[in-house]
């Protein structure tokens, strides 16, 4: 146990896990979407969760990492199980924030000419959002990696957010690390529901199963996936964005 876990235990404080993906969020890939999610949960429960995740692909005899790519009609049951699952669990919440008609962006007006910028200005809004500022609580944040260059700006993303919260001890973030995927089963589960979101933002229709996996959701949810949310809602929020048209 390192000292600082020991003075934590001992002011009683509160960790709090969140994990953070990114869907179609390239500037050129001619999707006019694009999206931002994450899953929060207690620290102490997330090898809980973890665990039932594995029964649950065990159970439908499912290998490797789940995520939203591979969703298909041999394992749509599997899929929506996940979802039923996910729901059943109070400990797991999820928010996500969709950028809708990406290429009316203005980054030369907002973002100093950069779709980097961007990016994390819309990661910092996300876990904004989430967190909240408790002597009682520290989140840890774990980022999917997006390339070799990001340690860097995923540090600043952490200043960003603790003075944004005036909090210049650094208390109220414990760390913000990036992780791949395959370390992590909520990871993959927040990438699968943020597929899921994004998927009916672009109002696709090719595929049934993902589909049927985005109708149970809006049946969980009792509206549809391309509404947003109201504010306080705090299982499954959500935010869409639209940014104006000059």
């Amino acid at each position: 146990m390192t000292d600082q876990k020991a003075r934590d235990i001992a002011a009683g404080k509160r960790v709090f896990n969140a994990y953070c993906d990114e869907s179609c969020h390239l500037e050129h890939d001619h999707i006019p979407v694009m999206g931002f999610g994450l899953i929060s949960v207690e620290a102490g429960q997330v090898r809980n969760a973890a665990k039932e995740i594995r029964a649950i692909k065990e159970q439908h005899g499912c290998s490797g990492e789940l995520k939203w790519t591979k969703v298909s009609p041999k394992n749509a049951g599997f899929y929506c199980d996940l979802v039923d699952y996910f729901f059943t669990k109070p400990e797991l919440s999820f928010r996500a924030l969709v950028v809708h008609d990406k290429e009316s962006l203005d980054h030369a007006c907002y973002n100093d000419g950069s779709h980097d910028l961007f990016y994390y200005k819309m990661y910092y809004y996300l876990i904004r959002n989430v967190v909240e500022y408790d002597p009682a609580k520290e989140w840890h944040i774990y980022i999917d990696i997006k390339d070799t260059k990001s340690a860097t700006k995923v540090h600043e993303l952490r200043e960003v957010l603790l003075s944004s919260f005036h909090d210049y001890q650094g208390s109220m973030i414990g760390r913000i690390q990036q992780i791949r995927s395959d370390e992590s089963e909520i990871l993959q589960l927040t990438d699968f529901l943020l597929g899921a979101v994004v998927y009916a933002a672009r109002e696709k229709t090719g595929s049934i199963a993902k589909l049927a996996v985005v109708k149970r959701l809006q049946e969980h949810v009792h509206q549809n996936l391309r509404a947003t949310t109201a504010p306080w809602e705090q299982k499954f929020n959500l935010f869409h964005f639209r940014p104006r048209k000059g």
